[in-house]
Parts: C-alpha cells; sequence; structure tokens
C-alpha cells in the first residue's frame, strides 16, 4: 500500500474529509486498472472516508476491521439461505457493508501509518472467502435447502454454486500467483503494462471480453446484485426458477473464465 505524504497525524486531531482523502487516497489510487473496484470508483470511497474520519483516532485496528470485512461477507453468503426477497435483499446489503469495510480497513491503515504484509494477507483472504460463500450461498438458496419450493432439495444447484465458488477463487489465486512465481524467482511484482498479450489475436480476444466484463458478473458485488434481481423475479413468479438460471451462468462463466484468464496470464509478458 502507498504512504501518506502528509506530516505524522495525531491520535487526538480528528481529520477533515479533505484532509483524509489527501493522505489516504494517494494519486493512482481510484485509477488502477487491477486494484479499486468500480464501485469503489464510484461511490464507496466517498462513503467511507466519512467512516473512516470516526475511526482513526479509536482503539479500532486496521485488521480488526478487516476481520469484520471476512465475517461480513461470510455471512453475506448465509443470508442467501433466508427464504424469499429477504435474503436476496439481505445478501445485497451485506455485500455492501463488506465493500465499505474493506475501503475502511485499508484508509485507516494509511492514515495511521500501520500498513503491514499480515494487514495485506488478511485482505486478501477476505475476498477469497466473501466471494466464496456468496456463490456458494447462492448454490444453496437455488437448491431450495428448507423445501420451500417443494418436497426435496435438488443437490445438483448446489453442486452448480460450489463449482462457481471454486471457479471465482482460482480466478483470484491465478492472479495472485503472478506475484508468487515472480518474487521466488528474484523478480519484482507484476505492473499492469505487463498483462498485454504477446499475441495480437491474444490481445484482440482479451480487449473483446474486457469490453463485455460478463467476467466481473461472479465477484462479489456483481454477484449480489445479479442474485437480488433474480430473487426479485422468483418473488414475481413464485418459484426459484431465475436464480437457478442465474446459478447456471455464474458456474458456466466462472469455468469459462478461470481458463481464459489462465491462458491470458501465460501468454502475457506477466511471468516474464
Amino acid at each position: 500500500m502507498s504512504m501518506p505524504s502528509t506530516a505524522e497525524p495525531t491520535r487526538t486531531h480528528r481529520p477533515s474529509v479533505e484532509e483524509l482523502r489527501a493522505a489516504v487516497h494517494p494519486e493512482g489510487l481510484l485509477d488502477r486498472r487491477s486494484g479499486e473496484h468500480w464501485a469503489g470508483r464510484i461511490y464507496m470511497r466517498r462513503i467511507s472516508l466519512r467512516f473512516t474520519r470516526l475511526l482513526v483516532n479509536t482503539r479500532v485496528t486496521p485488521n480488526s476491521l478487516t476481520y469484520l470485512m471476512m465475517l461480513t461477507g461470510i455471512v453475506a453468503g448465509a443470508a442467501l439461505l433466508v427464504p424469499g426477497i429477504a435474503g436476496a435483499v439481505l445478501g445485497a446489503v451485506l455485500i455492501q457493508v463488506y465493500l465499505l469495510l474493506d475501503c475502511i480497513d485499508g484508509e485507516v491503515a494509511r492514515w495511521r501509518r500501520q500498513t503491514s504484509v499480515t494487514g495485506v494477507y488478511l485482505d486478501r483472504v477476505g475476498h477469497y472467502l466473501a466471494e466464496a460463500a456468496l456463490l456458494t450461498g447462492a448454490g444453496l438458496r437455488a437448491a431450495d435447502l428448507f423445501h420451500r419450493d417443494g418436497g426435496a432439495s435438488h443437490w445438483e444447484w448446489a453442486f452448480l454454486g460450489t463449482v462457481a465458488a471454486l471457479g471465482a477463487i482460482l480466478i483470484k489465486a491465478e492472479t495472485d500467483l503472478v506475484d508468487v512465481a515472480r518474487i521466488r524467482s528474484g523478480l519484482l511484482a507484476v505492473q499492469d503494462a505487463a498483462s498485454v498479450p504477446r499475441s495480437s489475436g491474444v490481445a484482440k480476444a482479451r480487449k473483446a471480453a474486457a469490453a463485455l466484463k460478463f467476467h466481473r458478473l461472479v465477484g462479489g458485488v456483481e454477484a449480489s446484485l445479479v442474485l437480488l434481481a433474480v430473487g426479485i423475479a422468483d418473488a414475481v413468479h413464485g418459484d426459484l426458477l431465475f436464480t437457478r438460471i442465474a446459478v447456471a451462468v455464474l458456474a458456466a462463466i466462472a469455468l469459462v473464465q478461470t481458463l481464459l484468464h489462465l491462458a491470458s496470464i501465460v501468454l502475457s509478458s506477466r511471468l516474464r
């Protein structure tokens, strides 16, 4: 994480939002292609600063906020087991809280100059757990675990949800393992410019896929919004048809994206 350029903050001084922004949103933070979620750029970073301002002089540690973020993401997946539209709404709301905490923990750490390798590691684990929990919860919801849409559970949907969760984890692991491989080989961490494929054909295919942005649907925020939309559709339709369609689509996207992302990395300059 980048270090703030302002003078060392005191614990008795409550910074203004403007002071916080200058210190905890260093130049380029919101423009990082692979480091900042679109929801953070559009609205959540503006909201998070208000909460960070209240927390920087408390005893709340950045890592405790990260643990809370992890718990919130897992509970969001469990919330999908609540039958009806209430579960879909609760899951989407909790994912927004998860995203808020994901912003706050880093902002508090940067303001206090308490950034650490442990914090970065916990943050990544939190992302893995939240997305896996949400997609697994979607599969269990589609399986009708509590028999609200029939006399038996349909475990094939739970399997597809697990496939989607595994794909989401593998996609993140493929990205993170690039730096592991480079550092173990004595190289520096990868830069965004290195993600450009060496083959012009692959570059065009990647550009087309990026324009469609279908791969984002297995991300926590996007998946929660999809599940909210299909939850509303199910409430109107009276069964779990749309949730089941969504789970099948998310599983297919996760599988395809796992393979395409792996090929994209191997054919780019990231491992060179």
